[in-house]
């Protein structure tokens, strides 16, 4: 029998267990799983979020894989007693709810929207006409998964568009692609509207610095849906008093919740929204863990697997 063993938010349980049998039960293999456990050589499956119970899997000898639920693996990876295999999340619901985000905010800031609505009353701004997509140049810093659906989803709606990645991507889409330290350059010199998808690893730490900021256009908006560890917070304030970045919307923080005396809630060309921009929809997550699940009882490759050598 497969041990499977949920060690995530307890809040989140009920509606797991009854997704999860759904799922499991179609791939036909005989299964137990639970919340508690008392021989950890025992499971073979750990469904996991970085909040949940298990933060120790020294005594999990014979585990063939941990499942993350976040989209993030940050955490797991920087726990040493982690050495299993590691999967991440991407699933369709948090994917298109990253593409959702994204696109809406790249509109707002494309049309100019915030201008209207802090209009005051009687004051008509009829020479405000937005440029069209088409002379608009999008840049998405990050083609993972979730970056390179947002930017194929920026580009079918006419943005000029253009993707920076550690590695260059050979996939057949319609962007840019542009990788290393001269292909980062290019990226943020061209771009009108920059967003950030990066995963947080030592060589993307505040890579929105005083100095990537100089490179960028004048009065570029910046969206980070992404990792607050992306931003180094003096500089981008600096940016936006002088004008240099016009906007900013912040999904993600060095500190969550964003504390109450935080500069980015007081100032006019800042939204900040508390880190909701994507999130891990239960029964199609189930879904992924299903699979995963079926492929390490047939011997097949796992899906999304992390190389934790480069930190996702």
């Amino acid at each position: 029998m497969i041990k499977i063993l949920y060690s995530a938010d307890p809040v989140d349980w009920v509606e797991y267990e009854l997704n999860l049998h759904k799922a499991l039960d179609q791939i036909e293999l005989d299964y137990q799983i639970s919340t508690t456990y008392n021989t950890p050589e025992e499971i073979d499956y750990i469904i996991y979020a970085p909040d949940g119970t298990v933060q120790d899997f020294n005594a999990f000898t014979n585990l063939k894989l941990v499942q993350n639920l976040w989209a993030g693996v940050e955490v797991p990876t920087a726990n040493k007693t982690l050495t299993q295999p590691l999967a991440r999340m991407v699933e369709p619901g948090l994917t298109l709810g990253m593409a959702d985000y994204v696109m809406g905010h790249v509109l707002r800031h494309h049309l100019g929207t915030d201008k209207f609505s802090n209009a005051r009353p009687g004051e008509w701004l009829g020479d405000n006409i937005p440029a069209l997509a088409q002379d608009r140049m999008v840049g998405v810093l990050g083609l993972g998964e979730l970056g390179l659906y947002c930017a194929q989803k920026i580009a079918d709606f006419g943005f000029q568009t253009c993707g920076w990645s550690r590695t260059q991507k050979t996939k057949d889409i319609n962007i840019e692609c542009y990788n290393g330290t001269k292909g980062l350059d290019s990226i943020l010199a061209k771009s009108d509207i920059l967003v950030l998808l990066l995963p947080n690893t030592p060589e993307t730490n505040h890579i929105i610095d005083a100095d990537n900021i100089a490179k960028m256009r004048d009065g570029v908006a910046i969206i980070n849906p992404g990792r607050g560890t992306l931003i180094n917070d003096t500089a981008l304030l600096n940016a936006l008093n002088s004008g240099k970045v016009a906007s900013a919307t912040l999904d993600v923080f060095q500190t969550e919740p964003l504390p109450a005396d935080h500069l980015y809630w007081t100032h006019s060309n800042v939204l900040v929204t508390p880190h909701i921009a994507s999130s891990t929809r239960i029964n199609t997550a189930c879904n992924v863990i299903a699979e995963n699940i079926r492929r390490g009882e047939n011997n097949e490759p796992f899906l999304y697997l992390v190389d934790k050598s480069v930190g996702y």
